[in-house]
C-alpha cells in the first residue's frame, strides 16, 4: 500500500504481459481468452480511475432529473428513471434528460471503450455540440 508498484502498475503489467507473451505466443482460444483477459484488466483499471467522479454526476443529474436526493442509492435512482420513462412521466421533452443521458453514455463510454469512434469525436471537441437535443 502506497509503495511501488501501485495498483494501476500491477492492472497495466498483467494486460501487457498477457498481451505481449501470452496472446502472441499462443494461438486459437488462449490467444483469444488472454486478449480478453486483459481487455478486462484495462475497464478494471479505468473503472477505479474514472468510476467515482463518473458516479458522482450521475447522481447529481439524475437527482437533478428525478427531483430526489442527490444522495440516493444509484441503481435505485436507475431503476426509477427506468420506470418514468417506461411509463411516459420522462421523455426527450423533460428538462435535463438529454443532457443527462449523454453525459451518464459518455462517462460509461469512457470506461468501457475508450476507442469508440463517436466517442473520441465527441470528447475531442464539445460533446453538446454533437448531441442533437430537440
Amino acid at each position: 500500500m502506497f509503495d511501488r508498484p501501485s495498483p494501476d502498475e500491477l492492472l497495466d503489467a498483467v494486460a501487457v504481459f498477457l498481451r505481449e507473451h501470452v496472446a502472441k505466443g499462443t494461438g486459437g482460444s488462449v490467444a483469444f481468452h488472454a486478449r480478453v483477459a486483459a481487455n478486462a484488466l484495462d475497464i478494471a483499471r479505468r473503472e477505479l480511475t474514472l468510476g467515482p467522479a463518473a458516479r458522482q454526476r450521475a447522481q447529481a443529474a439524475l437527482a437533478r432529473v428525478l427531483g430526489t436526493d442527490p444522495h440516493s442509492d444509484l441503481a435505485m435512482m436507475n431503476r426509477q428513471l427506468c420506470e418514468r420513462i417506461a411509463s411516459g412521466a420522462l421523455d426527450l421533452a423533460t428538462p435535463g434528460l438529454a443532457d443527462c443521458l449523454w453525459q451518464i453514455t459518455l462517462d460509461k463510454l469512457a470506461v468501457d471503450q475508450p476507442g469508440y469512434e463517436t466517442y473520441v469525436r465527441c470528447t475531442a471537441r464539445d460533446a453538446a455540440a454533437d448531441f442533437p437535443r430537440r
